[in-house]
């Protein structure tokens, strides 16, 4: 759903491309038992990732908190690519090699050997978390549309030629992300939240079925003992908003009711951001940034449904 139709109607009507996106950066599993590795530590399934799929997967502290956020595909078999938070990767790199132990794998930081770039398609229908392959050795993988549109990253060598298409800003791509309503973890917001409180079970980022990994009893109880109490909700602001900012509730001037998850500043004006909250704050009231008399947070629809409500 539009959070404005001005807003759309100052993107591109035609498909176009960013530059390569500086915040974001690839982390690299290679080897035999790559998969199987992944398998053990993400949220989501890599055991079973089909050559024509990827997985959006989180992973998580001991306490089921979200110390990153990937993007992952495989390119082969034995060599996989996980898109996350270009700040988070040195850390993330580091946590995960501790546990690679004798397994036939090696991890490392490929941000760059290869490119990433944002894709602004036309096809919102479009099924997110698909990969398909360019005969350059690029690699599209879909993700969920904002705006009416369709999106995707272009992930590719660093020296292959990009598609021949408008050029797309940076910042619109940014905005596209938050009205997407699917949050990439950053800095500010590290260990903050278990994945449904970012909503990634309804979004194809959590794999109940799978085995074990690091923080998931924390992550299968929160699911399971019963409604969830804290979900992300997409807010429009008229001033700056950035991640990690606190929520309050009109009702509660003393305790923080949320924190702001991802923003971007929107095209038409004013801010949109993704905001983990209490289900309750959602339901009534209103929303002010940073303390109860802070600025008015306008409640906006998610542009897709939750699991509880399918």
């Amino acid at each position: 759903m539009l959070s404005n139709p001005a807003d759309a109607a100052l993107l591109p009507a035609a498909p176009a491309i960013t530059e390569p996106l500086p915040g974001l950066g690839v982390l690299r599993a290679q080897g035999e038992e790559a998969a199987k590795f992944l398998h053990g530590q993400l949220t989501h399934d890599f055991s079973l990732l089909g050559l024509s799929e990827a997985r959006l997967a989180g992973y998580c502290s001991p306490k089921g908190r979200l110390l990153v956020s990937f993007v992952g595909f495989k390119r082969a078999h034995d060599d996989i690519l996980l898109v996350c938070s270009r700040e988070l990767l040195p850390a993330a790199l580091k946590r995960l090699s501790m546990f690679v132990l004798r397994a036939k794998l090696k991890l490392s930081d490929a941000s760059d050997t290869f490119q990433v770039r944002g894709l602004l398609g036309s096809d919102p229908a479009a099924s997110p978390w698909r990969k398909t392959d360019g005969a350059d050795g690029s690699h599209t993988v879909t993700l969920y549309p904002a705006q009416g549109r369709g999106r995707a990253l272009w992930v590719a060598p660093a020296e292959t030629p990009a598609p021949q298409l408008p050029a797309l800003s940076e910042a619109h791509w940014n905005w596209l992300e938050v009205m997407s309503g699917v949050a990439r973890v950053s800095q500010p917001v590290v260990e903050a939240f278990v994945p449904q409180m970012l909503n990634h079970e309804s979004v194809g980022g959590v794999n109940f079925k799978k085995g074990c990994y690091p923080g998931q009893e924390v992550v299968a109880r929160s699911q399971f003992r019963g409604t969830l109490k804290r979900r992300a909700y997409l807010v429009a602001a008229q001033g700056p908003l950035a991640a990690g900012q606190e929520v309050f509730h009109s009702g509660d001037a003393e305790q923080a009711c949320g924190t702001v998850a991802l923003a971007a500043a929107s095209p038409h004006g004013g801010w949109n951001a993704i905001v983990s909250m209490q289900t309750t704050a959602a339901a009534g009231g209103q929303l002010h940034l940073g303390q109860a008399a802070g600025p008015v947070l306008t409640l906006l629809p998610l542009p897709y449904p939750l699991l509880d409500d399918i």
